[in-house]
């Protein structure tokens, strides 16, 4: 077995996946953040304050969307509140910075470095300490603010105009900063962060050209200082920041991940060039937040796609939203683990493209009752083999009563028929065109009776659909009599309950037609549409037929 075949960790994996060595899959990094209290019921502000809440919340996205790594906290403010930043708190949010201590009057020179016992830290790197003892395969991320956010978090937007006016002011200010993500960093490792994540989004405010002056040579301290202490290093970025990606990768940092707003295929050959891995790019709101389970399906395989084998990440862009539907990130768990989901999704794209569907709506009125199998290919696929031998099996008991036919939707025409009866799992058992069992093997007696039901439904409709009335006309002769006797007696040795009408007014006699009495006269009835509206030439059609 050579070492992608080898079963990883995910911790393994995670750390690979930095060297750009060969994984046996993408790894799965979900950056739960503030989602943590809202997987355990706790508002943001509280959970973000306390190591307990955070272990038990990182402990139900572990256990929910199976990460191969997690980061322990998503909070880009507790440097700047150390510092003397004030924070406007949320219930379902971070908080946000509200005031700038160096725009108050406070000097740079009076600020002090961030002590492991100050503010939340000791929050931060007991539940590291704690999360490391309880799940050593999974790799924990240390976030912390990259040096020119915090530099922002500290002076303001000031900053920008400094970079002009006092460029000297911005690299003591920065060089300041560094020294904190230094502390923070080698805080977390200490604790047992194994990547530790350089979180710097106002970076992409600045162009190449200031990226290169004022951040480049701090971040490239910062990665050195991590890379030394035998950690990796991601260097995270979310807006519109493509222009900085090459200065970014100029940094060295193990990792750069990026959100949305950038395109993944050219962060994948910049970074790839240099042998940086990278990760992304889940869209949050539009996708996680709001989306359908599908949606976030279908997004998670073309940012996997387009990743690729090597040194790719799958992540959100940045902390995943408080009320995100835990449903929706496991439907990338799913896809992540399950490389038979992933082929099928990839199959179902082809939908996308069909451009008639066919007209489902007196599907299954046939005498017979139609088992129809969606498959992937039961030669191929476990799943759609168990399914299709599970109809199979029954089958013969409802022979000439049931027939069953299996649909691949690797083929163009099979794959028309599944959009069209909306199905949207594989495999699917449709019984008449009614979706019956999804992704499940049925037991042979659920199976059985489903089909049974089916049968009972048709046998029950076929009869109200057949049923007639026999009129009996004629008076109170000896011939009248008889035939009435007649009539009742047959329809009593057929067991029917059809109905029986006797009329002797002359006015109905004339109305059917009726010259010579007794007379007999059969009435079916015939149900030429349900749950549809027949056009006016289908219409005359019928109308014909009696006339």
């Amino acid at each position: 077995m050579n070492e992608k075949e080898k079963q990883l960790t995910g911790k393994e994996r995670v750390l690979k996946a930095m060297r750009c060595e060969d994984v046996d899959r993408v790894p799965w990094v979900p950056f739960v953040g503030c989602h943590g209290g809202e997987l355990i019921s706790v508002t943001a502000d509280k959970y973000l304050k306390s190591k307990d809440y955070i272990v038990s919340g990182l402990e139900k996205a572990i256990e929910l969307y199976k990460p191969d790594g997690i980061s322990v906290m998503f909070d880009l403010q507790i440097e700047a509140e150390i510092l003397g930043c004030g924070l406007m708190w949320a219930e379902d949010n971070p908080p946000a910075v509200t005031t700038h201590p160096l725009v108050e009057g406070v000097e740079l020179s009076s600020l002090k470095i961030p002590k492991p016992t100050d503010g939340r830290i000791p929050v931060v790197t007991e539940a590291i300490k704690e999360m490391r003892k309880k799940h050593p395969d999974v790799a924990l991320y240390g976030l912390i603010t990259g040096p020119f956010t915090l530099s922002l978090h500290l002076a303001g937007t000031e900053l920008f105009i400094k970079m002009f006016d006092d460029p000297d002011y911005v690299h003591d200010l920065m060089k300041f900063t560094t020294q904190v993500s230094n502390a923070m960093s080698d805080y977390y490792i200490s604790a047992g962060a194994d990547v530790i994540a350089v979180v710097d989004p106002m970076t992409s405010q600045i162009g190449p050209e200031d990226f290169r002056r004022f951040v480049t040579p701090y971040m490239m301290e910062n990665f050195d200082k991590i890379r030394n202490r035998g950690a990796s290093s991601s260097f995270f970025v979310c807006g519109h920041a493509q222009q900085n990606i090459e200065a970014m990768a100029e940094c060295k940092p193990n990792n750069i991940s990026i959100d949305e707003n950038i395109a993944l295929d050219y962060v994948r050959d910049v970074c790839l060039k240099q042998d940086i891995s990278f990760g992304g790019n889940l869209q949050l709101t539009a996708t996680l937040l709001l989306g359908s389970e599908e949606d976030v399906q279908r997004n998670a395989l073309q940012c996997m796609d387009t990743g690729g084998e090597r040194g790719f990440i799958l992540a959100p862009g940045c902390d995943l939203p408080y009320a995100t539907p835990p449903a929706n990130l496991q439907a990338v768990t799913q896809i992540v683990h399950d490389d038979y989901q992933r082929e099928v999704l990839r199959t179902m794209e082809m939908t996308e493209t069909t451009k008639e569907l066919l007209d489902m709506s007196e599907y299954g009125q046939i005498d017979k009752v139609v088992v129809d199998i969606i498959t992937l290919d039961s030669e191929s696929c476990a799943p759609c083999q168990y399914m299709v031998e599970s109809v199979e099996l029954v089958a013969p008991q409802f022979e000439g009563i049931v027939k069953w036919r299996e649909h691949k939707i690797k083929d163009a025409e099979s794959l028309t028929f599944m959009t069209s009866l909306m199905v949207r799992n594989i495999p699917t058992i449709c019984i008449d065109g009614q979706i019956t069992f999804v992704s499940r093997i049925p037991p042979r007696d659920e199976l059985i009776a489903a089909i049974q039901k089916r049968i009972n439904e048709k046998m029950k409709l076929r009869i109200l659909q057949k049923q007639g009335k026999v009129y009996v006309l004629g008076g109170e002769c000896e011939g009248c009599i008889e035939t009435k006797n007649n009539v009742r007696r047959a329809v009593q040795e057929l067991g029917t309950d059809m109905e029986i009408v006797f009329l002797t007014d002359e006015k109905d006699l004339q109305k059917f037609g009726v010259l010579h009495t007794p007379a007999v006269v059969v009435e079916k009835r015939e149900v030429k549409s349900m749950g549809n509206v027949p056009s006016v030439e289908v219409i005359k059609e019928w109308i014909k037929d009696i006339t």
